[in-house]
């Protein structure tokens, strides 16, 4: 186990934030040839930091803090009426758990996320070799849940184990089945996932006031904001 007031922390040049328009980011990535077991990995999410691929990292912007970690408390959360829709539509749904891995069937469903939904980001256009540094590279406990319409494969979210929750990656579904608001059900479906483990908390990522991308997160009520080093209870 690496102590972490030994690990070097290493800062981008400032490039074009992917959130925010006409601002600068910055983002501070942990040495990624540092030996980081669940323990740090944990450790470091509650400070902040997030997991892509292979690499640690939290925004490290000069003179501006908008994106904020957020976690869900799952035991105080309660579906509200239109969540409980979501459930009830979608109760038709089979999950399968497995490791991260490629196969055409996961790769055409990213694809088509990606293309419906984020033409003009920064992850556009998807390849193989982005959808296998991105989401297959780990070096922690990661699974893909994947959900299945009979056999038709409809959405994959995927998560990484910490000791005191889990912590959801990312989410990509069939941009063509909107009406069944595939987004929200995995989300519902990660927090009842997380209880199931006995664990108080799924991860979000970050949450930016004014970014429409990152609204959906601040639905899930009661959530934990981190403000100034320390989580804040927002809203039941």
């Amino acid at each position: 186990m690496t102590d972490l007031r030994e690990l070097q922390f290493y800062a981008t040049p400032e490039h074009p934030c992917s959130y925010l328009p006409r601002r600068q980011a910055k983002t501070l990535f942990v040495d990624p040839s540092a030996e980081l077991d669940q323990c740090n990995y944990s450790l470091l999410s509650d400070l902040g930091f997030r997991r892509s691929g292979p690499h640690i990292y939290r925004p490290h912007c000069e003179g501006c803090s908008a994106c904020i970690s957020a976690r869900i408390p799952v035991n105080l959360f309660r579906p509200n009426r239109g969540q409980r829709r979501v459930l009830r539509r979608n109760q038709d749904l089979e999950m399968r758990i497995s490791e991260p891995h490629f196969s055409e069937e996961l790769y055409q469903l990213y694809r088509r996320y990606i293309t419906a939904r984020h033409a003009d980001g920064d992850m556009y256009p998807p390849s193989p070799e982005q959808f296998d540094s991105f989401l297959i590279r780990s070096n922690h406990h990661t699974r893909f849940y994947q959900l299945h319409h009979h056999e038709r494969l409809v959405a994959v979210a995927v998560m990484d184990q910490l000791d005191q929750g889990l912590s959801a990656i990312y989410t990509f579904f069939e941009p063509e089945m909107a009406h069944r608001s595939l987004g929200q059900y995995a989300i519902l479906r990660q927090i009842e996932i997380t209880r199931e483990h006995n664990h108080p908390f799924l991860y979000l990522g970050y949450w930016i006031r004014g970014c429409q991308k990152m609204a959906y997160k601040t639905n899930y009520r009661p959530i934990q904001l981190l403000i100034n080093g320390q989580w804040v209870h927002c809203g039941d």
